[in-house]
């Protein structure tokens, strides 16, 4: 690390202020969202009480998956001690600590009654892993606040791999503690399974290498710093493993639910019968976020920037559209209530429930992103977390 140089980003032009402005409209159309579901309440989003967790949740939980996998790229510098990923982690780290807080936002701001958050920071229900979660989110900030300490601050630079240590076992944990939220739900039959906190993992993975490349690769573009080849197809093949990872595990997921007959309605319903959750799936998820994406990166058209850049937005937008099929494609599936029985009522038995987003939900979630990237935006202006360059030369030095 002797021969690179770290820089904040100056900050002082006329871009880089069009680009903070335009991210604090979003910030700002968000926050008046948020008013206006809380001083009406929920009744005037698409949510009922068939579909308790809306747009607002797709949003949130996307984020939160992807700070975890926005990490990995300061984990792998430190926990593998890979040289080549070590002038990269600081931007990985504050990138992660920002996802996560435009997520945790968005996921507050959702609430009926969001000043009722602190009935749940002073009520704990340990068998729950919602209250799990508010200690793993809480951790999450400290744990990489600290490591990202280690890495700009030399006088505790020795305990930079003991921090990323415990930041990347951590992360784990809470990307696990994630995908548990709905693998403990029994009572819907799209989830229910083990099978989905490592496909949350691996999801995080890919999700959060196509965010960080964007950033990252804009930063310098903007910048105008060097940010050579070698940088950018190391990531890129780190970032074809996610992605062929992730869709092994949608596979397997499915053949294994596919295998028992109890799930043969529910598979029917997300794999041919269920309207726009089937349009999401093979379109959004599997050929848009995964399959063009592997295309794009394995061919020819991923040795130029502007491909690899149109690869990670598609593997984002398969992101957003897999968190839509997996949260609120679940509760459209009539809930079984009493499994091996029939029962009959005039509420909705058997029927699928219709959701339709409102513009406050995808304002309020679009707002949680936008302060993700802000956060991200003035963090480099104050902080010196980019290499003033990222030449070949450079990073073949720090190889050997």
């Amino acid at each position: 690390m002797a021969s690179i140089t770290f820089r904040e980003v100056e900050g002082s032009s006329l871009k880089y202020w069009l680009l903070f402005g335009f991210l604090g409209l979003f910030v700002l159309f968000g926050a008046l969202a948020w008013n206006y579901m809380h001083h009406y309440g929920h009744v005037v989003t698409g949510m009922d009480n068939q579909i308790v967790w809306g747009l607002p949740h797709v949003f949130a939980v996307f984020l939160i998956v992807a700070a975890s996998g926005a990490l990995n790229v300061a984990s792998i510098a430190s926990v593998f001690n890979k040289p080549m990923y070590k002038p990269l982690a600081p931007l990985s780290a504050i990138l992660a600590l920002a996802l996560m807080l435009g997520g945790l936002l968005v996921l507050v701001l959702d609430l009926g009654r969001s000043d009722r958050l602190i009935v749940a920071m002073t009520n704990f229900n340990f068998k729950s892993m919602f209250t799990w979660n508010v200690f793993l989110y809480s951790g999450f900030f400290g744990l990489v606040g600290v490591y990202l300490w280690t890495m700009l601050d030399r006088s505790v630079k020795s305990w930079s791999k003991a921090a990323g240590t415990a930041a990347f076992i951590w992360r784990l944990i809470l990307t696990t503690g994630t995908g548990s939220l709905f693998g403990f739900l029994i009572a819907r039959e799209l989830y229910g399974t083990a099978m989905l906190a490592p496909m949350f993992i691996i999801m995080s993975f890919a999700y959060g290498l196509a965010i960080y490349l964007m950033v990252l690769t804009a930063a310098y573009a903007w910048t105008g710093r060097t940010l050579g080849d070698a940088v950018m197809t190391r990531l890129k093949t780190l970032l074809v493993v996610f992605v062929a990872a992730v869709l092994y595990f949608v596979v397997v997921h499915h053949m294994t639910n596919l295998y028992f007959a109890k799930y043969h309605a529910v598979e029917a319903f997300i794999l041919r019968d269920g309207g726009i959750f089937t349009t999401l799936f093979w379109v959004g998820q599997i050929v848009i976020g995964c399959v063009v994406p592997l295309v794009i990166l394995l061919s020819g058209l991923g040795k130029q920037r502007a491909w690899i850049m149109i690869a990670c937005a598609l593997v984002i937008l398969g992101g957003v559209a897999q968190m839509y099929v997996t949260i609120i494609g679940a509760q459209a599936f009539p809930l079984d209530m009493f499994p091996g029985l029939i029962e009959q009522s005039s509420f909705f038995d058997g029927e699928v429930h219709g959701y339709m987003p409102s513009m406050p939900e995808l304002f309020l979630g679009l707002g949680g992103v936008a302060i993700a990237l802000l956060a991200t935006t003035f963090a480099v202006k104050v902080l010196r977390l980019l290499p003033v360059s990222l030449d070949d030369a450079t990073v073949a030095k720090l190889e050997h």
